[in-house]
């Protein structure tokens, strides 16, 4: 039988330093590990870090499948950055906006990325003079990662190369020739923007160094790494300029209408065309799986329905699901799971099955060993909460996600007497009879009841950890507020006071449960 265990779930931009740019940093991981295994926890979950587009906030709509983003990069510990300066050589306008960015209480992601990359483009050129000239053991190591992740990193170099020189125009927009991709214009465009070029895998072999050491950092500490696949890229990302036919962008993926969204939703997404994918070998999505393998322990699977069935809105005609039947649906998902376990084999894989899921999906899921979410506000039939120690086995339970509100406003604002009362009605819940504002206490009680679920797998937002008001994400709303959430303790604090506090809180839960790591 599987051990029991318990993790955390952490967006990588909430993190905080004393040496960050006022954003979560890759650098921060390591010794978030640590407090981590000292709570007993052996799992940290991370949403999204592939790229993002300029002026984009939301990590589930990235540009690609395969490349960091360098907004969360530690600038303190390339070796070129300092070499170059550092901190001292940047502008006193720059210093300014850093010590702005330290001291905000959000995330400023325009001004982060910009003063990032005046930060990337200084050491790039010290190093470009001092080590690829030259041909230095560093440079042999740049082109010897060029070669190894080749498969990815040539085309978006190139493509992000060009929207750099378009004002960051869609792809759509290029000239004709550039936009489908002829191979001479290809040509003349690698040879004109060979530098810029060179800048983009420079900024992916640090990002990949800094990875590397934060994975040896968590592993060191016993801690897992799991990320968070998006379902589909933008519809302007290098994945999809570089293998067009493979998806539809005269139609976008959305949901259908219902009590709440009487037009249905239009993510603005593209369709992938999976015939076509099928024909050569499914190696896109082939691809992304061994990429999210090669950064990951673990890896939660957003939108899982949509590997079964999509909801496509055309430009013109009718939106439906598709395939159009539950058999095809079925032998779909099936299909594209099995790709995507077969080139991660190596990577524990979790569903997101939330929201209008069919049953027949989550049986499907639980046929092949794929472990879906159970959230604890959400597993209510007719007024009645289903007890926690009946959660299948495999499953993960959970307070919440980063799309609802934190277990504490839920209890307080969103929870009415009945519910409340409901809840208590649970034996394992039943401390929070009578119960009415959140206390340390209905705290407690509501973390116990959630930590002795029959899921193999407990993991906690953050802010549920401890008790916490903050949102990361308001669904269907856009503004600053989204997305900008950040822990109240920088790194270097939690291993004082408050955080110290909560790890011994959670390491109790833990070992209460039976979910401390063996050893």
């Amino acid at each position: 039988m599987p051990a029991r265990e318990a993790g955390i779930v952490v967006p990588l931009f909430a993190l905080r330093s004393a040496r960050g740019w006022g954003i979560g940093e890759i650098g921060d991981l390591g010794p978030l590990s640590a407090w981590l295994a000292a709570a007993g926890h052996r799992r940290l979950q991370l949403l999204p870090v592939f790229e993002m587009a300029p002026g984009e906030r939301s990590p589930y709509a990235a540009i690609t499948g395969f490349a960091l983003d360098p907004i969360y990069l530690s600038l303190a510990d390339v070796a070129d950055f300092a070499a170059s300066g550092g901190e001292a050589a940047l502008s006193p306008e720059d210093r300014a906006r850093l010590a702005g960015l330290r001291a905000g209480t959000g995330i400023d992601y325009d001004e982060v990325r910009g003063l990032k990359r005046r930060a990337l483009k200084r050491a790039f050129a010290h190093f470009y003079a001092a080590e690829w000239r030259t041909g230095t053991p560093r440079a042999q190591a740049l082109r010897a990662y060029c070669a190894a992740e080749a498969d990815w990193l040539h085309d978006w170099a190139l493509y992000r190369a060009l929207k750099e020189e378009r004002g960051e125009a869609p792809w759509t927009a290029w000239e004709p020739a550039l936009r489908d991709r002829k191979p001479a214009a290809l040509a003349r465009a690698r040879r004109a923007l060979g530098a810029r070029r060179l800048f983009h895998c420079y900024v992916q072999w640090l990002a990949a160094g800094q990875w590397e050491a934060a994975r040896r950092q968590a592993a060191a500490a016993g801690i897992a790494l799991d990320g968070d696949l998006a379902f589909m890229v933008s519809a302007d990302s290098a994945d999809v300029w570089a293998r067009q036919r493979e998806f539809r962008l005269d139609a976008s993926l959305g949901a259908p209408p219902d009590a709440f969204n009487a037009s249905g939703q239009d993510w603005g997404l593209p369709v992938p065309r999976w015939p076509v994918m099928a024909r050569h070998g499914f190696a896109w999505l082939k691809r992304r799986a061994a990429r999210a393998a090669a950064l990951f322990d673990g890896c939660r699977l957003d939108h899982v329905v949509g590997y079964y069935r999509m909801y496509v809105r055309p430009a013109a005609g009718t939106p439906a699901f598709e395939p159009a039947t539950e058999s095809e649906q079925r032998a779909l998902g099936e299909r594209l799971l099995g790709v995507i376990r077969t080139a991660a084999a190596a990577m524990a894989i979790l569903a997101e099955d939330l929201g209008a899921v069919p049953d027949f999906v989550r049986a499907s899921l639980a046929r092949q060993g794929v472990p879906g979410h159970r959230v604890l506000r959400w597993e209510v039939e007719n007024g009645v909460f289903r007890d926690p120690r009946t959660y299948p086995e495999l499953s993960v339970a959970t307070s919440g996600t980063h799309d609802t509100s934190s277990l504490a406003t839920w209890w307080s604002e969103e929870l009415d007497d009945a519910g409340r009362r409901a809840l208590a009605a649970v034996p394992v819940f039943a401390p929070l009879a009578g119960a009415g504002a959140f206390t340390p206490a209905v705290h407690a009680a509501l973390l116990d009841g959630l930590y002795a679920a029959g899921s193999r797998l407990v993991l906690l937002p953050v802010q549920d950890a401890y008790g916490g008001r903050e949102r990361i994400n308001t669904p269907a709303t856009v503004g600053p507020a989204n997305w900008s959430y950040r822990l109240p303790w920088a790194i270097e604090e939690l291993a004082e006071g408050a955080g110290r506090s909560v790890a011994a809180r959670l390491r109790a839960l833990a070992a209460r449960h039976g979910r401390l790591p063996a050893g």
